[in-house]
Protein backbone atom coordinates (compact mmCIF):
# COMPACT_ATOMS: atom_id res chain seq x y z
CA UNK A 1 0.00 0.00 0.00
CA UNK A 2 3.12 2.41 0.86
CA UNK A 3 4.52 1.75 -3.05
CA UNK A 4 0.62 2.31 -4.21
CA UNK A 5 0.41 5.64 -2.14
CA UNK A 6 3.97 6.80 -3.39
CA UNK A 7 3.40 6.83 -7.26
CA UNK A 8 0.92 9.44 -6.66
CA UNK A 9 3.36 11.63 -5.46
CA UNK A 10 5.10 12.16 -8.82
CA UNK A 11 3.40 14.96 -10.30
CA UNK A 12 5.31 14.50 -13.41
CA UNK A 13 2.77 11.51 -13.68
CA UNK A 14 -0.55 13.51 -12.75
CA UNK A 15 0.48 16.31 -15.34
CA UNK A 16 0.82 13.37 -18.17
CA UNK A 17 -2.81 12.78 -17.20
CA UNK A 18 -4.52 15.74 -16.99
CA UNK A 19 -2.70 16.50 -20.07
CA UNK A 20 -4.43 13.68 -21.89
CA UNK A 21 -7.58 14.31 -20.46
CA UNK A 22 -7.84 17.44 -21.87
CA UNK A 23 -7.23 16.19 -25.03
CA UNK A 24 -9.63 13.66 -24.60
CA UNK A 25 -12.32 16.04 -23.91
CA UNK A 26 -11.37 18.29 -26.74
CA UNK A 27 -11.80 14.98 -29.00
CA UNK A 28 -15.18 14.21 -27.39
CA UNK A 29 -16.44 17.37 -28.38
CA UNK A 30 -16.56 16.63 -32.34
CA UNK A 31 -18.95 13.56 -30.70
CA UNK A 32 -22.32 15.45 -29.66
CA UNK A 33 -23.90 12.58 -27.99
CA UNK A 34 -21.05 10.40 -27.10
CA UNK A 35 -21.62 11.29 -23.26
CA UNK A 36 -25.02 12.62 -23.27
CA UNK A 37 -26.44 11.72 -19.64
CA UNK A 38 -30.24 11.38 -19.25
CA UNK A 39 -32.83 9.76 -21.32
CA UNK A 40 -32.54 8.65 -24.71
CA UNK A 41 -34.35 10.03 -27.81
CA UNK A 42 -37.21 7.59 -28.01
CA UNK A 43 -37.58 7.32 -24.50
CA UNK A 44 -37.74 11.02 -24.08
CA UNK A 45 -40.79 11.27 -26.60
CA UNK A 46 -42.66 8.13 -24.63
CA UNK A 47 -42.16 10.26 -21.80
CA UNK A 48 -43.56 13.50 -23.09
CA UNK A 49 -46.54 11.53 -24.67
CA UNK A 50 -48.46 9.86 -21.92
CA UNK A 51 -50.53 10.91 -19.17
CA UNK A 52 -51.36 8.82 -16.37
CA UNK A 53 -49.98 6.66 -13.86
CA UNK A 54 -47.88 4.02 -15.59
CA UNK A 55 -45.79 2.67 -12.76
CA UNK A 56 -43.96 -0.53 -14.44
CA UNK A 57 -42.99 1.34 -17.33
CA UNK A 58 -41.43 4.05 -15.38
CA UNK A 59 -39.83 1.13 -13.35
CA UNK A 60 -38.49 -0.23 -16.69
CA UNK A 61 -37.30 3.16 -17.77
CA UNK A 62 -35.35 3.91 -14.36
CA UNK A 63 -33.68 0.40 -14.56
CA UNK A 64 -32.81 1.38 -17.69
CA UNK A 65 -31.27 4.29 -16.67
CA UNK A 66 -29.32 3.13 -14.07
CA UNK A 67 -27.66 0.01 -15.79
CA UNK A 68 -26.38 2.28 -18.78
CA UNK A 69 -25.83 5.75 -16.49
CA UNK A 70 -21.72 5.23 -16.82
CA UNK A 71 -20.97 8.36 -14.38
CA UNK A 72 -23.49 6.59 -12.04
CA UNK A 73 -21.70 3.12 -12.45
CA UNK A 74 -18.20 4.98 -12.38
CA UNK A 75 -18.73 6.95 -9.11
CA UNK A 76 -20.13 3.74 -7.38
CA UNK A 77 -17.25 1.79 -8.71
CA UNK A 78 -15.03 4.43 -6.64
CA UNK A 79 -17.38 3.81 -3.77
CA UNK A 80 -16.67 0.00 -2.93
CA UNK A 81 -13.07 0.07 -4.88
CA UNK A 82 -11.18 -0.91 -1.38
CA UNK A 83 -14.47 -2.32 0.55
CA UNK A 84 -14.54 -5.82 1.59
CA UNK A 85 -17.66 -6.44 3.55
CA UNK A 86 -20.80 -6.63 1.81
CA UNK A 87 -22.44 -4.42 4.86
CA UNK A 88 -20.03 -1.79 4.11
CA UNK A 89 -20.49 -1.62 0.78
CA UNK A 90 -24.47 -1.83 1.93
CA UNK A 91 -23.74 1.60 3.73
CA UNK A 92 -22.02 3.51 1.13
CA UNK A 93 -24.81 2.70 -1.42
CA UNK A 94 -27.29 3.02 0.90
CA UNK A 95 -26.39 6.20 1.69
CA UNK A 96 -25.81 7.04 -2.08
CA UNK A 97 -28.97 5.66 -3.08
CA UNK A 98 -31.00 7.91 0.15
CA UNK A 99 -29.44 11.25 -1.91
CA UNK A 100 -30.56 9.81 -5.63
CA UNK A 101 -34.06 9.64 -4.01
CA UNK A 102 -33.87 12.75 -2.16
CA UNK A 103 -33.04 15.21 -4.83
CA UNK A 104 -34.74 13.14 -7.90
CA UNK A 105 -38.17 13.54 -5.78
CA UNK A 106 -37.65 16.99 -5.05
CA UNK A 107 -36.25 18.42 -7.80
CA UNK A 108 -38.98 17.49 -9.74
CA UNK A 109 -41.82 18.03 -7.75
CA UNK A 110 -40.28 21.48 -6.63
CA UNK A 111 -39.03 22.09 -9.66
CA UNK A 112 -35.75 22.97 -8.92
CA UNK A 113 -33.63 22.33 -11.64
CA UNK A 114 -29.75 23.37 -12.40
CA UNK A 115 -27.99 24.08 -15.70
CA UNK A 116 -27.73 20.37 -17.41
CA UNK A 117 -24.36 20.96 -18.01
CA UNK A 118 -22.53 21.95 -14.78
CA UNK A 119 -25.13 19.60 -12.83
CA UNK A 120 -23.02 17.04 -14.93
CA UNK A 121 -19.80 18.25 -14.84
CA UNK A 122 -20.11 18.51 -11.06
CA UNK A 123 -21.19 14.57 -11.55
CA UNK A 124 -18.01 14.05 -13.46
CA UNK A 125 -16.06 15.21 -10.42
CA UNK A 126 -17.69 12.93 -8.32
CA UNK A 127 -15.70 10.70 -10.11
CA UNK A 128 -12.28 12.09 -9.72
CA UNK A 129 -12.96 12.92 -6.26
CA UNK A 130 -13.38 9.46 -5.36
CA UNK A 131 -10.89 8.35 -7.58
CA UNK A 132 -8.51 10.69 -5.83
CA UNK A 133 -9.80 9.49 -2.34
CA UNK A 134 -8.99 5.72 -2.98
CA UNK A 135 -5.52 7.15 -4.15
CA UNK A 136 -5.12 8.32 -0.70
CA UNK A 137 -4.33 11.94 -2.55
CA UNK A 138 -5.79 14.02 0.61
CA UNK A 139 -3.99 12.50 3.57
CA UNK A 140 -0.73 12.75 2.11
CA UNK A 141 -1.24 16.80 0.36
CA UNK A 142 -3.68 18.27 3.11
CA UNK A 143 -3.20 15.81 5.73
CA UNK A 144 -6.42 14.86 6.69
CA UNK A 145 -9.17 12.45 5.24
CA UNK A 146 -12.41 13.55 4.01
CA UNK A 147 -15.54 11.65 6.02
CA UNK A 148 -16.22 9.37 3.04
CA UNK A 149 -19.59 9.03 4.18
CA UNK A 150 -20.92 12.48 4.00
CA UNK A 151 -19.16 12.87 0.76
CA UNK A 152 -21.02 9.74 -0.81
CA UNK A 153 -24.00 11.23 0.72
CA UNK A 154 -23.79 14.64 -0.80
CA UNK A 155 -22.66 13.56 -4.17
CA UNK A 156 -25.74 11.06 -4.22
CA UNK A 157 -27.93 14.73 -3.95
CA UNK A 158 -25.42 15.75 -7.09
CA UNK A 159 -26.55 12.74 -8.95
CA UNK A 160 -30.25 12.93 -8.17
CA UNK A 161 -30.55 16.18 -9.09
CA UNK A 162 -28.64 15.97 -12.36
CA UNK A 163 -31.82 13.51 -13.52
CA UNK A 164 -34.20 15.60 -12.03
CA UNK A 165 -32.80 18.20 -14.24
CA UNK A 166 -33.59 16.27 -17.19
CA UNK A 167 -36.93 14.99 -16.53
CA UNK A 168 -38.27 18.78 -15.61
CA UNK A 169 -36.66 19.40 -19.44
CA UNK A 170 -39.27 16.47 -20.26
CA UNK A 171 -42.16 18.43 -19.15
CA UNK A 172 -43.71 14.94 -17.55
CA UNK A 173 -47.59 15.18 -17.29
CA UNK A 174 -48.45 15.99 -13.61
CA UNK A 175 -51.46 13.45 -14.15
CA UNK A 176 -49.69 10.17 -12.05
CA UNK A 177 -46.27 11.88 -11.98
CA UNK A 178 -45.91 11.31 -8.06
CA UNK A 179 -46.52 7.64 -9.06
CA UNK A 180 -44.42 7.86 -11.81
CA UNK A 181 -41.50 9.26 -10.17
CA UNK A 182 -41.49 6.66 -7.36
CA UNK A 183 -41.79 4.12 -10.23
CA UNK A 184 -38.74 5.21 -11.44
CA UNK A 185 -36.94 5.60 -8.44
CA UNK A 186 -37.52 2.11 -7.60
CA UNK A 187 -36.57 0.96 -11.36
CA UNK A 188 -33.41 3.10 -10.35
CA UNK A 189 -32.70 1.25 -6.95
CA UNK A 190 -33.49 -2.26 -9.28
CA UNK A 191 -31.16 -1.16 -12.00
CA UNK A 192 -28.09 0.01 -9.32
CA UNK A 193 -28.38 -3.54 -7.61
CA UNK A 194 -28.12 -5.62 -10.64
CA UNK A 195 -25.13 -3.21 -11.72
CA UNK A 196 -23.60 -3.66 -8.40
CA UNK A 197 -23.87 -7.07 -8.11
CA UNK A 198 -21.96 -7.33 -11.69
CA UNK A 199 -19.46 -5.31 -10.22
CA UNK A 200 -18.94 -7.02 -7.37
CA UNK A 201 -18.58 -10.70 -9.10
CA UNK A 202 -16.14 -9.09 -11.03
CA UNK A 203 -13.46 -6.95 -8.32
CA UNK A 204 -14.10 -9.93 -6.45
CA UNK A 205 -12.83 -11.79 -8.96
CA UNK A 206 -9.95 -9.57 -9.60
CA UNK A 207 -9.13 -9.29 -6.24
CA UNK A 208 -8.60 -12.71 -6.01
CA UNK A 209 -6.22 -13.09 -8.58
CA UNK A 210 -3.46 -11.31 -6.43
CA UNK A 211 -3.26 -8.44 -9.12
CA UNK A 212 -5.27 -6.34 -7.50
CA UNK A 213 -2.92 -4.03 -5.18
CA UNK A 214 -0.66 -3.69 -7.88
CA UNK A 215 -2.82 -2.25 -10.54
CA UNK A 216 -5.21 -0.47 -7.77
CA UNK A 217 -3.39 2.64 -8.89
CA UNK A 218 -3.51 2.58 -12.70
CA UNK A 219 -7.15 1.46 -12.46
CA UNK A 220 -8.09 4.48 -10.40
CA UNK A 221 -6.08 7.06 -12.35
CA UNK A 222 -8.28 5.68 -15.27
CA UNK A 223 -11.25 6.47 -12.97
CA UNK A 224 -9.85 9.97 -12.51
CA UNK A 225 -8.88 10.67 -16.12
CA UNK A 226 -12.61 9.53 -17.40
CA UNK A 227 -14.30 11.83 -14.58
CA UNK A 228 -11.68 14.78 -16.24
CA UNK A 229 -13.12 13.63 -19.39
CA UNK A 230 -16.33 14.29 -18.31
CA UNK A 231 -15.76 17.70 -16.82
CA UNK A 232 -14.27 19.23 -19.78
CA UNK A 233 -16.78 17.61 -22.08
CA UNK A 234 -19.52 19.55 -19.87
CA UNK A 235 -17.79 22.63 -19.06
CA UNK A 236 -17.21 22.69 -23.03
CA UNK A 237 -20.74 21.92 -24.24
CA UNK A 238 -21.17 24.72 -21.00
CA UNK A 239 -19.31 27.50 -22.84
CA UNK A 240 -20.32 26.32 -26.53
CA UNK A 241 -24.22 26.26 -25.95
Amino acid sequence: MNRFLQLFTNRKNLFVLLGLSVVTAIVLVAVPDAFAHGVTAGDKGYIQEITGALPMPFIYLGAKHMITGYDHLLFLLGVIFFLYRFKDVGIYVTLFAVGHVVTLLGGVLLDISINAFIIDAIIGFSIVYKALDNMGAYQRWFGFQPNTKIATLIFGLFHGLGLATKIIDYELSSDGLLVNLISFNIGVELGQVLALALILILITYWRRSGSFMRHAYSANTVLMMLGFVFVGYQMTGFFTS
